[in-house]
């Protein structure tokens, strides 16, 4: 019998399979199909500083501006103990997800500003959580911040949260630091218990016909896993965090590198958008029978096992590979 248990965030978990933050994982139903399916665990969908940013101005309106008009206009104004925040809607669904499942349920602040994230994490501890993610979505577009004051945005919020919160927190971060590697250690340093790798910042479009910005989402594809490997495989044995690995992780082969790698859980999520949670089934019965024809007995027999400490070549994963890579094209020929 083939184990294939992990941990991560400190949490037990049956396999290595991790339903990431979207629509999916907010959805009761959803997540109980998931679950089913084998999810080990689910990341909630985001909280975002900026709703709740909203909810307090509506709030605002409605407890300053009662007495504008005329005494008999009052009386149609909402009262506001029967208004409900956003805050209120999302810890009411940790309630929900808490008493219809059985595997861990993450959640996931997103804030903008330096204290935006520190109300909200003490909340989602009470109301049941069983870890917290900060999804840090930060685009430095200030020519005057140089990269430090970047790094040291991130180092700020965790070490803010972690002194409002006891839960477990993990860090999604991305890729654009000019040394992942001394951030991560850095987030070790100052509480992070995990760090998931990489946020998939999503790009504007322009709108030819209006000329203007518009919003697009492209979900990921497999090719996108590979840069997720390749850190994973450095950072193995050399951070003291626990390591996840999130976006273009579409088939069993993607989650099998990344553990080889070094992943301690893999997230799913363009994968269970585009072919329904029933993919996270088969992911999971693929690697099973890969590992079963290749005699693995355990994930953590495999894990970390192809890193770049372990690798027969391990100077493929940094510049050596390059001419490799280039020698490797062929071009066709020109008629």
């Amino acid at each position: 019998m083939i184990d294939l248990r992990t941990s991560y965030l400190g949490l037990a978990l049956a396999n290595p399979l991790v339903a990431s933050s979207s629509p999916l994982t907010g959805n009761v139903d959803m997540a109980k199909r998931l679950e089913d399916e084998g999810a080990a665990a689910i990341v909630m969908p985001s909280l975002f500083e900026e709703s709740l940013q909203a909810d307090q101005e509506q709030i605002h309106r409605l407890l300053d501006f009662q007495d504008i008009g005329t005494g008999e206009a009052d009386s149609f104004l909402p009262e506001p103990v029967q208004y409900q925040s956003h805050l209120d809607e999302y810890l009411e669904k940790v309630v929900q997800l808490k008493q219809s499942l059985s595997i861990p349920v993450i959640g996931s602040l997103n804030g903008i500003s330096a204290t935006g994230w520190l109300d909200y994490a003490r909340d989602i501890e009470q109301a049941g959580c069983d870890a917290l993610e900060l999804n840090v979505y930060y685009v430095a577009a200030d020519l005057r911040q140089s990269g430090a004051e970047v790094e040291n945005r991130y180092i700020e919020v965790l070490e803010k949260v972690r002194a409002h919160t006891a839960l477990p927190i993990g860090v999604k971060i991305s890729t654009h630091f000019s040394s992942v590697g001394h951030v991560i250690s850095r987030l070790q340093q100052n509480g992070a218990d995990g760090v998931s790798l990489f946020n998939r910042f999503y790009q504007p479009d322009i709108d030819l016909e209006g000329l203007q910005v518009k919003p697009v989402v492209y979900l990921s594809s497999s090719s996108e896993s590979l840069e997720r490997i390749r850190w994973l495989a450095l950072l193995y044995g050399q951070v003291g965090v626990d390591l996840a690995a999130t976006g273009g992780f579409h088939r069993a082969e993607d989650v099998i590198k990344a553990i080889l790698a070094g992943a301690d859980a893999v997230c799913l999520c363009s994968v269970l958008l585009k072919q329904g949670v029933g993919a996270l089934g088969t992911i999971l019965r693929d690697m099973q029978d890969w590992m079963e024809e290749r005699e693995y007995v355990s994930i953590e027999q495999m894990k970390g096992s192809v890193c770049q400490h372990h690798a027969i070549n391990p100077v493929a994963y940094e510049h050596a590979n390059y001419l490799a890579v280039l020698d490797s094209w062929l071009i066709a020929e020109v008629d």
